[in-house]
């Protein structure tokens, strides 16, 4: 085969150790560095003296990064692969063999790069990631705290629709420092809103029976819900701070409907702002994992599962699609109705999810708004082949035609 680059290196990642291989032509050369950054830059400085024109290694883990950091100061090109695309023959693996045999697929390009957005976007997407999981821990809290509540005989969540809400919290924290049960009264003083009307039906709903110890461990759960609500407002006021370049882009994804401002920073966080590193939007739909996948034998197509891809983008765009099915008068709902009967929901969800993604594509990279097809927007195709697929449904079910009835398009 033919090479593709003359001086080339290619690196066997680990934790404490990274074994390099630089091949010049037919000529190779092995050494062994440590994972400190001093010996990072001896690896660095002896790839720059050696005149390297392509580094490539698998993304083991996170120990390709302080790697990939050093390379991308020192101006180095390096890319980042996939184990999956550079396996080895079983039965000879080594960390010398590994090294030696990503070397000899990089010089003859036989490896595909994965995409690593530039340092600011990968602090973003730390960040990003980082709320996103404090707002899954405090929904796991909620939930241990609920359990806690039934496992007390207390139905707070039967009356109320969140337990984490102003006036749930006020009837908890009081019935949780007191020893004695909360009167009428009291509880009204404490609930605000439409729940003013409940009194009676939260009066049924507290009464169970708590003790002192499960009380003192729920109080600890209730502080530590809101140690983590104050932390997510910090998150917060973080990602406004540094997300100032993207907020004409965060308005217009808040235009989609079931996207909202937090989700819109955490699909930028993942995406960014550049397009151009996605030929097409079937690219970018199989790189953010919600494309469909290839499954064909012998000319039949058969159920392919979705491609692996980025988690936190799919996941949250998964989110915003059952949020937008809800807005019943708009395009993404009517193509979830369409798709729902005969595919099921979690198909038809990503599907939904699918078509939100290459929609924000096409506003990123040809700066344009978002524009709702509408709920009709499947009705205006074959509308005389419908017209005569319900009529023959109606007669089917007794309802005799007539031409007075008979709509004009039909006759």
């Amino acid at each position: 085969m033919k090479a593709l680059y003359e001086r080339c290196c290619g690196i066997d990642v680990h934790k404490r150790i990274v074994v390099a291989c630089l091949k010049c032509g037919k000529k190779q050369e092995i050494r062994e560095f440590g994972t400190t950054t001093e010996e990072l830059r001896s690896l660095t400085e002896w790839l720059s003296d050696s005149k390297c024109q392509m580094i490539a290694m698998e993304s083991t883990g996170s120990y390709w990064k302080p790697l990939y950091n050093i390379f991308e100061l020192s101006s180095l090109a390096a890319i980042v692969v996939n184990a999956r695309d550079m396996r080895n023959v079983p039965g000879r693996k080594t960390d010398i063999k590994d090294a030696e045999w990503i070397a000899d697929l990089l010089q003859h390009g036989l490896l595909r790069a994965s995409y690593i957005p530039n340092r600011e976007q990968r602090e973003l997407r730390e960040l990003s990631r980082y709320r996103k999981s404090l707002i899954e821990e405090r929904a796991r809290e909620l939930n241990r705290l609920q359990k806690m509540l039934e496992g007390g005989n207390i139905k707070l969540a039967s009356v109320v629709s969140d337990i984490n809400g102003r006036s749930a919290r006020n009837l908890l924290t009081h019935m949780l420092k007191r020893d004695t049960s909360l009167t009428k009264e009291e509880v009204s003083s404490l609930v605000r809103g439409r729940l003013r009307h409940k009194v009676e039906a939260i009066m049924k709903a507290l009464d169970g029976f708590l003790t002192p110890l499960q009380k003192q461990l729920m109080l600890k759960v209730v502080d530590h819900i809101d140690d983590m609500t104050k932390r997510i407002g910090e998150m917060d006021d973080l990602m406004n701070q540094y997300l100032t370049e993207y907020h004409e882009a965060i308005q217009k994804l808040d235009e989609i409907p079931g996207i909202g401002r937090q989700s819109a920073e955490t699909i930028l966080a993942e995406t960014g702002l550049d397009m151009s590193r996605f030929p097409t939007a079937k690219h970018f739909s199989s790189w953010a994992g919600l494309a469909p996948g290839n499954n064909e034998s012998a000319g039949k197509r058969r159920y392919g599962r979705t491609t692996k891809g980025n988690i936190t983008l799919k996941t949250t765009l998964i989110q915003c699609a059952k949020a937008a099915v809800k807005k019943t008068d708009s395009f993404l709902s009517a193509q979830y109705q369409r798709l729902v009967v005969r595919r099921g929901a979690n198909r038809a969800t990503v599907a939904v999810a699918h078509t939100m993604l290459i929609s924000i594509y096409h506003m990123l990279k040809n700066n344009v708004p978002f524009t709702d097809l509408g709920a009709d927007y499947y009705n205006r195709f074959n509308t005389q082949s419908k017209i005569q697929h319900y009529l023959k449904k109606l007669k089917q079910l007794g309802w005799e035609l007539d031409s007075a009835t008979i709509p004009t398009a039909a006759v």
